[in-house]
């Protein structure tokens, strides 16, 4: 824990000048970023797996890190006197209710926090149900064979309700510490907008392929 402890310290350091108070807050969502970055290549093959769940293991990874940000913002230590604006990296929902109410200082950070996060739970399950309604016939293998309908249909509803399982964040935000609640926020956000760009560049990949194809039959009809 002392490393994350010392490694967010310097970054919030280095983000001070520009930020101020808030500067350990951008420190946490910088951090989240880089983890991510290093779990890229992991969300990348899983992307391109077989099934969904195979999604689910950069998520496991950055248990690990979760609880450790837990931990740091739940005891007692130097990073539990740093803000975001008026509420306490360490403050729970109920914390800020007890300051001033859902529209005090601090129940205002709260009530951002939790609407940055609804937006993205919604955003990911527009997408993901637009996926499962235009998923169709699949010629996609299974390392076990080739998917049969049943198994398609079955893909089709997980696709379907996984992305549901964002707006879960909202609850667990409401009972943690604001840092671990900056985290989902960061977390949550990158998983959507990565699986999006992921999608926008299989898309591209395959219209390129599908032109690339057009172009060479006709190449050979006129030969």
């Amino acid at each position: 824990m002392s490393v994350f402890v010392h490694l967010v310290t310097e970054l919030g350091r280095l983000l001070e000048p520009a930020l101020a108070e808030s500067a350990t807050a951008a420190a946490i969502v910088l951090f989240t970023v880089l983890v991510r970055l290093a779990l890229h290549p992991l969300s990348r093959a899983a992307f391109r797996g077989a099934t969904p769940a195979a999604g689910c293991l950069p998520v496991l990874l950055q248990l690990p890190v979760f609880f450790v940000m837990y931990r740091a913002f739940s005891t007692s230590g130097e990073l539990l006197g740093h803000r975001l604006f008026a509420a306490p990296l360490g403050a729970r929902w109920a914390d800020a209710l007890g300051e001033g109410g859902v529209v005090g200082a601090q129940g205002l950070v709260f009530l951002g926090l939790f609407a940055a996060i609804g937006a993205v739970a919604a955003w990911s399950a527009v997408r993901g149900r637009r996926a499962a309604a235009l998923a169709g016939p699949s010629t996609a293998a299974l390392p076990g064979g080739p998917v049969t309908a049943e198994q398609q249909e079955m893909l089709r509803k997980l696709g379907g309700v996984l992305p549901l399982l964002s707006f879960g964040t909202l609850i667990t935000a409401a009972v943690v510490p604001l840092a671990a609640g900056l985290y989902l926020l960061t977390t949550t956000a990158w998983s959507v907008a990565e699986r999006a760009w992921l999608q926008y560049r299989k898309e591209r990949a395959g219209v390129a392929a599908a032109a690339a194809s057009t172009a060479d039959g006709g190449a050979r009809s006129r030969m």
